[in-house]
């Protein structure tokens, strides 16, 4: 089980795969005129110090934005993802990190819409106090997966839905395919960005054959391998799986992990899958 508290976790390389890749497709939404809905199950604060008692315990970020805050040599493709990192670091001495209710904020129009769910009282407040002047901006108080099926399908019929669990519980695979079932259900048009951490090889093939039998249509798979798996506290890598990604996002995915590979692997040299799960 991963801690609950994303601050003890936040900037580090599966914030980097998650928001780099969540990025690119907000830029892919914004690429037409038509207005987009976001929601974010999982929200958390939205803004991490990073010297913060809680993200200095295992300094993750170090082997995270830490690694490539600096580099020389960013793709084009993350250039947007790592000016919004910048924007909140304007002196240029890396100390804030931004969680996903900002780095989409970034990248709404005037006319797009964004709901945070956080179910956490105490993070859920903090959260509010971040966006209480922002339009468009709703932020709630409610489970993760019952917000599915408050808030799908959305009015604007185009948008992106961030399931991003904390993992803290026990079945939550299984809670990720229930839930995805369901929304596809009512939803069937709309882009689902599902991250999830790296575990034991028969949980991930479990989880993998739940989806694939699930009956939901254009899923794209995409992982970062760090390290190798151990007995410490720090999983080896982390995946996502795109429910109709954008066209050629396949593309653009796998030039971001080539090079994230290369530059936050830890203990072994890193590893990426792109692979089509269910095809359309």
């Amino acid at each position: 089980m991963l801690s609950y508290r994303h601050h003890f976790h936040a900037g580090n390389f599966a914030d980097v795969f998650k928001h780099a890749l969540l990025s690119r497709l907000l830029i892919a939404l914004s690429a037409k005129d038509k207005p987009y809905f976001y929601l974010d199950t999982h929200a958390g604060i939205a803004h991490y110090d990073l010297r913060h008692p809680w993200a200095q315990k295992a300094r993750e970020y170090g082997n995270g934005i830490g690694r490539i805050w600096q580099a020389s040599d960013i793709p084009d493709l993350l250039e947007p993802y790592m000016e919004a990192v910048r924007a909140h670091n304007p002196d240029g001495e890396l100390r804030y990190y931004p969680g996903s209710p900002l780095i989409a904020k970034r990248f709404m129009r005037e006319h797009d819409r964004m709901v945070l769910v956080e179910l956490n009282k105490t993070d859920h407040a903090e959260l509010q106090s971040v966006f209480a002047r922002e339009r468009g901006v709703a932020v709630q108080v409610m489970d993760a997966y019952q917000s599915l099926r408050a808030y799908l399908p959305p009015a604007e019929r185009r948008g992106l839905a961030l399931v991003d669990s904390s993992f803290d519980r026990a079945r939550e695979f299984d809670r990720i395919v229930k839930a995805m079932k369901e929304a596809y259900g009512r939803w069937a048009t709309g882009t689902y960005a599902i991250w999830y951490p790296l575990m034991e090889p028969r949980a991930m093939r479990d989880f993998l054959a739940s989806m694939q039998r699930s009956g939901i249509r254009k899923v794209l798979r995409l992982e970062l391998v760090v390290r190798e798996p151990d007995e410490s506290e720090f999983i080896p890598g982390c995946g996502m799986l795109l429910v109709n990604p954008p066209w050629h996002f396949d593309e653009e995915a796998r030039a971001i992990l080539s090079w994230l590979q290369t530059k936050l692997a830890v203990t072994r040299r890193g590893e990426s899958v792109v692979e089509w799960l269910v095809p359309e």
